[in-house]
This record gives C-alpha cells, sequence and structure tokens, in this order.
C-alpha cells in the first residue's frame, strides 16, 4: 500500500463547513483499518512545526480517510509551535489537547467512535529520501514494532535521549521542551493521551 499524500490548505475559519481541497503537498500514510497491534496507524510529515498551520488539513485529512469525526487531537505541548486550543472544522470546534507526558514524535486523534488513532510525527526538517521511507513503511503491516525500531528499519537518526536537568525534568535536545514523566501505555502498548 502506498502512503496517501495529501495537500496543507489554508486554515479554516470558524465558519466554514467546506473541507480543504486534496492534492500533494501534505505528506501522510494512514492505513484505513488501524492495527490495534502496531503502536501506530501511520505516519505524517508536516511542513513546520506550527500546529495553527497545519493540523487543519491533516484532520480534514485522517476525517474522509477514516469516514470519522474527529472530536480531539492530543499533541506534546513542548514539540509544536502556536498550539490553538480549538481548531474549526466542518461546522465544529476539534479541541486541541496539549499533553506534557504524551511522547513528542506522536499525534492522537480520538473520534466520536472507534479506537483512537496515533500518527508517527516525521520532523520538518527531516531529509526526504528517510521521511519518504517512514511514510511507505507505516502503511504496512509494523504489528509488533516500536517507534524505535520502525526508526531504525529507515535507517533514521535516533531521537536523542533527554537529558536531566537540576530540577529532575528533562529536556529534548532537538525539541527544545522538557519531558515531565513517563509516557503512558495502554495494555496494548499504544502511547495514550491523558492530560
Amino acid at each position: 500500500m502506498t502512503p496517501t499524500l495529501l495537500s496543507q490548505p489554508a486554515p479554516l475559519s470558524s465558519a466554514s463547513p467546506a473541507i480543504p481541497r486534496v492534492d500533494s503537498a501534505l505528506r501522510l500514510s494512514l492505513r484505513p483499518v488501524p492495527n490495534r497491534r502496531a503502536v501506530v496507524d501511520g505516519a505524517w510529515w508536516p511542513s513546520s512545526r506550527d500546529a495553527a498551520a497545519e493540523l487543519p488539513g491533516l484532520i480534514a485529512a485522517v476525517d474522509r480517510l477514516l469516514d470519522r469525526v474527529t472530536l480531539r487531537v492530543g499533541l506534546h505541548g513542548d514539540a509544536w509551535q502556536h498550539i490553538p486550543r480549538r481548531i474549526p472544522a466542518r461546522g465544529r470546534q476539534i479541541r486541541i489537547g496539549w499533553l506534557r507526558h504524551a511522547d513528542p514524535r506522536v499525534i492522537t486523534f480520538s473520534f466520536a467512535a472507534g479506537e483512537p488513532v496515533v500518527l508517527l510525527i516525521i520532523p520538518s526538517g527531516t531529509a526526504a529520501g528517510a521521511a519518504e521511507a517512514t511514510l511507505k513503511l507505516t502503511a504496512q503491516d509494523i504489528a509488533g514494532l516500536s517507534i524505535e525500531a520502525i526508526l531504525a528499519l529507515v535507517h533514521w537518526p535516533a531521537y536523542p535521549a533527554p537529558r536531566a536537568t537540576a530540577d529532575g525534568s528533562a529536556r529534548w535536545e532537538d525539541q527544545g521542551g522538557s519531558l515531565i514523566g513517563q509516557v503512558a501505555h495502554s495494555s496494548m502498548g499504544r502511547p495514550t493521551t491523558t492530560e
């Protein structure tokens, strides 16, 4: 299965009922039927770390591809810039959760019905070859692979380990943010998003 590639449209106004148009600039890989044994359901390669600019198109694409209605998006607060509290989409407001205890490498979508969907975030500055390999790999059956194993298979440089600070918290070298606590996992090994 090849990754689904969609465009990055302009942000929607709060009154806009339209779905952003589809073309080739939003870089997204998403399995149509999520595998509960996989740690991620696909990958996304945003153009920037600006959540307000990037999320409207991603939300519209995920809703359309899965034929679901996104109610909430959870992301690590220190991994993004310009994070809005809510994003308008098709006549509703989608709540954005700024999660400090989540894995900064993923974004989680919660829906009105069904299991959440977790996407691996490919940092915007990643080389095209590594990013495209990650998009292709996550479109396949990756059940049983950890995020670290996925990244190793596509020969990504490892995410740096958090380094301890004087106050006992940790900071990610490449994200500039702090990671307070551990990533929570469900009984299936998937990252959870709790505030």
